[in-house]
């Protein structure tokens, strides 16, 4: 397992061999997630507002949004609760987000690449589990800087599959981000209350929505990526 703690570190990487695992917990990846529980068929990740704008007018649903404010020509942002099966059931949703979508494209390269959250915490690792590969996880972050709540979103997937005995790392910053999930999941909502993003959130998001945000298992999907598009690669019964 190794850990990529911010897009800018990207390059530094080897991805071809590696399974990708991208994570922007507020709110990027926990809204794919969400998108693809309410029966989504297909996410386009779009990197750029001038794509986001062509998505629109070649007549996709455009979720999207810059700086957390949805952007004024989308049809709706960037939180969980507005992905609804009335909206998303059985459509291709274009999305487009300050952080998450440019890293997804960014690792769109990789061998294989995985939408985690805590939301599909189990359902992310449980495949890992189950199909064992060499690992990277990529914290979307906040427009290149450390982003705390995807550090310990990894920390809580690496920690459980470094359980199971089929992984090891010797990844600095792997075991970085499982000391933090320790210190923190005892009372993980208290501790977020260090994460500058969730500030940042407060006067945009409800409170609600940000503990979502960190509710391990609350969906069962597992988004991939293939041939440009986000689809759900597995509905689990069974989780860890």
């Amino acid at each position: 397992i190794e850990t990529c703690f911010s897009p800018a570190l990207y390059s530094f990487y080897e991805d071809k061999e590696k399974v990708v695992v991208v994570v922007d917990v507020l709110r990027a990846t926990t809204s794919i997630c969400a998108a693809f529980a309410a029966g989504a068929e297909k996410i386009l990740p779009i990197s750029s507002v001038e794509d986001a704008l062509k998505a629109k007018k070649n007549g996709y649903i455009l979720a999207a949004e810059r700086e957390g404010k949805v952007l004024d020509f989308a049809d709706f942002g960037n939180s969980p609760d507005l992905f609804t099966p009335e909206r998303v059931k059985g459509k291709t949703i274009a999305y487009s987000t300050t952080n998450g979508t440019q890293t997804i494209n960014m690792a769109k390269s990789a061998k294989q690449l995985l939408i985690g959250s805590f939301i599909n915490l189990s359902a992310v690792a449980q495949y890992l589990i189950e199909n064992p590969q060499p690992v990277l996880f990529l914290c979307s972050g906040w427009k290149n800087k450390f982003s705390l709540e995807d550090t310990l979103c990894v920390g809580a997937i690496a920690e459980k599959i470094m359980r199971s005995g089929v992984y090891t790392t010797q990844c600095d910053s792997t075991h970085a981000s499982i000391d933090l999930w320790n210190l923190s999941k005892a009372n993980l909502m208290k501790y977020l209350e260090k994460a500058s993003h969730r500030h940042r959130l407060k006067s945009i998001v409800d409170e609600q929505i940000i503990e979502y945000c960190h509710t391990p298992d609350k969906v069962t999907v597992l988004p991939s990526y293939k041939d440009g598009f986000l689809i759900n690669i597995r509905q689990h019964k069974n989780l860890l």
